[in-house]
């Protein structure tokens, strides 16, 4: 009985979150599933407070980032990143394409995964609408990399964040790790979308007047230096969230944003369902259905373990989410950072499976509906066949020799 009614609210709290009935947050659902979970003594509430306690500087950091990656737009960062896009492309599909992984990575990784979906993701088409060519393989790309490309900085995705504490690394030994890894995938999502939409790259350049949007470069000297204050705080015993809160606050200065604007644009209601969530995911790790995941879950960091637990990882984050699976399967990694590591392959790779996978995806596909351009399910189903399990094989393997090289 506790496994299912565990399930049940983790599948309720999620199921809100898709559907987001009458526009509510995602809160809404969220916290009476949590307080449910306490009061049904799936919880207790002094392991509730502990595990809010726990995720409250994660959070922060969230709210940290968006705040940032909202400044960054205001301040014509995206807008300057379409331009140099249209101007470099020179007309020409697959050029463009190019284009887009190198700002879709470097935007991820900087600035986490939701300002690719929401920041990115809508001027990307906008500047393929300009140009005369098909958006469709610019806009895929915008989607895969926010989960794939999120494999570089403990800043690229809330589940780094998350993973970073119980691998027990550094901001550069992480990064280091992953390095490898990152640039693999990002190969591997390469050419598989260059041969999938080989169709709609193949028309011929059309090169338009493209209109010069200036640099932004207060904003951008801003996130130079912010991005570097994230190295230099993990030495230094500072959480990451004070870093992008300065970085953010710099800008809401010079832009001359009022404090109601800040607050609305830090999303208040999805970090309160965050930690919820968190709650919520508690109460299913510690029913039957955790001692069940325990049972599976590979421990021991050699290649096959790596792989074991990063096909694992997918397959959670395709059933319950990404944010859930990373929560239900950090405690079973024994603190080994190739486990750890793994957990994030799976977690941040395996959504481009399916829509559910990650809140981004569901963002994603929700803008291209507002565009009057939706995803076609069938498409992005096979897409994501394609390149899940090739991306996490060639994932695992990178990170295995990231590991035996470095000696852990």
């Amino acid at each position: 009985m506790p496994t299912a009614i565990s399930l049940l609210l983790l599948l309720a709290v999620l199921g809100f979150a898709v559907v987001r009935p009458r526009g509510l947050p995602e809160a809404v659902g969220a916290v009476p599933a949590a307080v449910l979970t306490v009061v049904a003594g799936l919880v207790p509430w002094r392991d509730a407070v502990h595990e809010l306690g726990d995720l409250g500087p994660t959070v922060g950091f969230l709210a940290a980032v968006l705040l940032l990656a909202y400044l960054a737009d205001r301040s014509g960062v995206f807008r300057f990143a379409g331009a140099v896009a249209a101007r470099w492309s020179g007309g020409s599909p697959q050029r463009l394409l190019g284009i887009v992984f190198v700002i879709a990575a470097a935007v991820t990784a900087a600035l986490s995964l939701d300002a690719t979906v929401v920041l990115l993701t809508p001027v990307v088409f906008t500047t393929a609408s300009a140009l005369a060519i098909r958006p469709k393989p610019h806009v895929y790309a915008c989607n895969h990399l926010a989960n794939s490309a999120s494999l570089l900085l403990p800043v690229s995705n809330l589940t780094n964040l998350l993973a970073m504490s119980a691998a027990g690394l550094s901001f550069l030994g992480f990064a280091g790790l992953m390095a490898l890894p990152w640039l693999a995938v990002i190969a591997v999502e390469y050419v598989i979308l260059r041969r999938f939409f080989a169709d709609d790259l193949a028309t011929p350049p059309h090169r338009p007047p493209v209109e010069p949007v200036p640099a932004p470069r207060f904003a951008l000297a801003v996130l130079g230096v912010t991005l570097a204050g994230f190295a230099l705080a993990s030495p230094l015993g500072a959480h990451p969230a004070w870093v992008a809160l300065a970085g953010a606050l710099v800008l809401a200065v010079r832009l001359r944003v009022g404090l109601p604007t800040l607050v609305r644009k830090a999303n208040p209601g999805f970090c309160v369902f965050v930690l919820a969530l968190g709650v919520v995911v508690l109460g299913v790790s510690r029913s039957g259905f955790g001692t069940l995941v325990d049972r599976v879950a590979p421990h021991h960091p050699d290649l096959l373990g790596l792989l074991a637990m990063a096909f694992l990882a997918a397959l959670l984050a395709n059933v319950l989410n990404n944010l859930p699976a990373t929560l239900m399967l950090l405690p079973f990694t024994a603190h080994s950072p190739g486990l750890v590591l793994a957990v994030l392959l799976g977690a941040n790779i395996g959504p481009n499976l399916t829509y559910v996978g990650s809140l981004a995806t569901l963002l994603w596909r929700q803008i291209l509906h507002k565009s009057g351009h939706p995803p076609v399910t069938g498409e992005f189903l096979r897409l994501g066949a394609l390149t899940v399990p090739a991306c996490l094989i060639v994932g695992v393997a990178s990170l295995w020799v990231s590991l035996r090289v470095s000696g852990l």
